[in-house]
């Protein structure tokens, strides 16, 4: 397991809001850190890149989590990181510490990366600003693997971040909840764990997401069976962990009176699952739905093509919408729909320029719900006033729900001075609008209906959108707690 940490400016001791808002009105306070070296190196103190002393301290920044230098979605975050402002220094200022934790390796490596860039953004955006303290920012990679995942948080903790981007599976974000944020009151905003389970955390107010619930996605798949695939019956496949079972178990319920006549679980990298295959198709379904993640997915499609034909529809989730899928399947893929959480927030298109400006590559999915997690906390933390967990655990929905200015991306340095300076701001995001109910979830969210298109390409065909409170919307289902409308 490698780390990287990124150091945007000087990297001094923690002080209150006081000394924090005199370094944000002193021009020209803050240098660009030593931040050059790999973990353990030179100019640092200690591998989190925090803790005391004057000057430039931590460490990181050279090669990111695979190892790579530079950026695009394969080199993960390389390279020496970049200060703002110049000259100054010392114990004037503090820096804002965020931890982010994502897998780029394992099964979920193609998408982990993009998604660890989108969270690294809006520090990089901040670099750029005249703030005049830093944004200190550390990346673990969880492996696609929930014991490391587990060691990787405990590394950023033990490092003092008080609040971690992370994680992406729903099985890690939910055993590193459990046995090392929950229990160190570390805050854990994760931009891509969907298990309906998540919201039935005993987390004391310290797990938030920013993509939707499973729970809306099964009356989604279920709305997309009955509507456009015109199915009576759908054989279920899923991953067999949380996520795989809990998406299996949402689909199921929001079907009604349509049949399921199997649903198989599936365990991750395997060399074949052609007997898998067997068992959920033997009925001879009229549509096919499989919850995984893409490196599962090359060899589940290759089976399916080297065995069956296109006649049959195959429905997928958003762990299985990658543009890379069909050319390492060796298939067009044209029989396959699928779901995904939309970002639809006002600030998607100054995401998607952003994005491609500082990573030469297209947002891919849950990256701008990777971006919003970060930037709320970054703005909580400098509502805070220190890298204290409880503390920005405390402003974590103050500074995203209404009630405040509205900020965003577009403005992200000028929302971090309003919430320094102890005023009431709203953000609004590139995802969506990013209001947290009680149990951390977001209330309002829009899903793609999307299908591969005969160049291998992503097509959006349709859109549903889900808002919290209401009952009896006209969704998949029709009796969710949620009002859904296509369109």
């Amino acid at each position: 397991m490698t780390s990287s940490t990124k150091c945007f400016g000087i990297m001094s001791r923690d002080h209150k809001r006081r000394e924090f808002l005199a370094a944000l009105g002193v021009a020209g306070i803050a240098g660009v850190a030593g931040c050059a070296s790999d973990d353990g190196g030179s100019g640092g103190n200690g591998t989190s890149g925090g803790g005391s002393g004057s000057g430039g301290e931590g460490t990181g920044g050279g090669g990111g989590e695979t190892g790579g230098g530079g950026s695009g979605t394969s080199g993960g975050e390389g390279g020496t990181s970049s200060g703002s402002g110049g000259g100054g220094g010392g114990s004037g200022g503090r820096s804002i510490k965020v931890g982010v934790l994502q897998p780029t390796t394992g099964d979920l490596a193609s998408v982990g990366q993009p998604i660890q860039q989108a969270a690294l953004l809006p520090a990089r955006q901040l670099s750029d600003s005249d703030l005049g303290f830093p944004i200190d920012t550390q990346t673990e990679d969880t492996q696609t693997d929930p014991q490391a995942g587990i060691t990787a948080a405990q590394s950023l903790v033990d490092g003092g971040y008080p609040s971690i981007t992370g994680a992406a599976s729903s099985e890690t974000t939910i055993q590193v909840a459990q046995e090392v944020t929950i229990p160190n009151q570390v805050v854990l905003v994760s931009p891509a764990s969907t298990s309906p389970d998540i919201t039935d955390l005993q987390d004391n107010g310290y797990v938030y997401r920013t993509p939707p619930s499973d729970a809306l996605q099964g009356q989604v798949l279920a709305q997309v069976a009955n509507e456009r695939v015109s199915a009576s019956t759908v054989s279920v496949m899923y991953v067999n962990n949380s996520y795989g079972q809990a998406l299996a178990d949402s689909f199921v319920q929001a079907f009604g009176e349509g049949n399921v006549p199997a649903q198989v679980s599936f365990e991750k990298a395997q060399s074949s699952y052609t007997s898998k295959l067997q068992q959920a198709m033997s009925s001879s379904p009229d549509g096919l739905l499989v919850i995984g993640y893409p490196e599962s997915g090359n060899q589940l499609f290759r089976d399916y093509y080297s065995n069956y034909s296109r006649d049959t529809t195959i429905m997928v989730t958003d762990g299985l919408r990658d543009p890379e899928l069909p050319g390492n399947v060796g298939q067009s893929m044209t029989n396959v729909i699928g779901t995904a959480p939309l970002a639809a927030g006002p600030a998607q298109e100054f995401f998607t320029n952003a994005f491609q400006e500082q990573y030469g590559n297209e947002p891919g999915v849950f990256t701008s719900q990777a971006y919003d997690a970060t930037a709320v906390q970054i703005l909580a933390n400098a509502a805070a006033g220190e890298n204290s967990g409880p503390a920005v655990q405390e402003h974590v929905a103050a500074v995203a729900n209404p009630g405040g200015t509205a900020v965003g991306p577009e403005n992200l340095a000028e929302g971090v001075r309003m919430a320094a300076s102890g005023e009431a701001i709203n953000y609004q995001g590139a995802s969506s609008s990013v209001n947290f109910d009680d149990n951390g979830d977001v209330e309002s969210v829009t899903y793609e209906v999307f299908a591969y298109a005969e160049d291998g390409s992503i097509e959006q065909e349709d859109t549903v959108e889900f808002s919290a409170g209401g009952g009896g919307g006209s969704g998949a289902s029709g009796n969710s707690s949620a009002n859904a409308t296509s369109g």
